[in-house]
């Protein structure tokens, strides 16, 4: 599983099962009773794993598989691993709340500007949106790189289903 890419948050993958994918979605539905170290739920074609809430925390990840027929005997798997949808969606609102006061204090020190008033505060606070949405991207780096662990042990649970082990 890797990627292109290391700027990647929410790593993603796809491959090709020579299985019908109803067979492999029976198996993720019937794996919640034979186990209770993950929570599956499935709705239609895709399945969601995750942790159970005692095991949780703020940035857990998840796994959100997308299984689609091929044909009878052949389907593709999609995968994303990202946390919580409303802890990411949090944090996307928050890149572009830095985005938009970045925009507002360039058009304000501009008007400042064409009017020859001082612009410092609101280069100032340009230059701190930077900053901001920098550590945004570290934070997100960084709650990646420490949920390394729990990404294998998801993987390492949807590979045991896939395989019917």
């Amino acid at each position: 599983m890797t990627t292109s890419n290391d700027i990647v948050l929410r790593p993603r993958f796809k491959f090709d099962l020579k299985q019908n994918n109803e067979t492999i979605l029976n198996r993720f539905e019937n794996s919640k009773l034979k186990q209770s170290q993950f929570i599956v739920s499935r709705i239609d074609d895709h399945v969601f794993i995750k942790f159970p809430k005692k095991d949780q925390h703020f940035w857990s990840p998840q796994l959100h598989l997308e299984i689609n027929k091929i044909d009878d005997e052949n389907c593709t798997l999609y995968g994303l691993f990202g946390p919580n949808p409303t802890v990411w969606t949090l944090f996307i609102f928050l890149h572009f709340l830095v985005a938009g006061l970045f925009l507002a204090f360039g058009i304000w020190a501009y008007s400042n500007w064409r009017l020859n008033l001082p612009y410092n505060i609101q280069t100032t606070l340009m230059v701190l949106m930077i900053v901001i949405w920098i550590a945004l991207y570290f934070a997100g780096s960084y709650t990646k790189t420490s949920s390394k662990v729990e990404m294998q042990a998801l993987k390492k649970f949807m590979e045991t289903i896939i395989n019917n082990e």
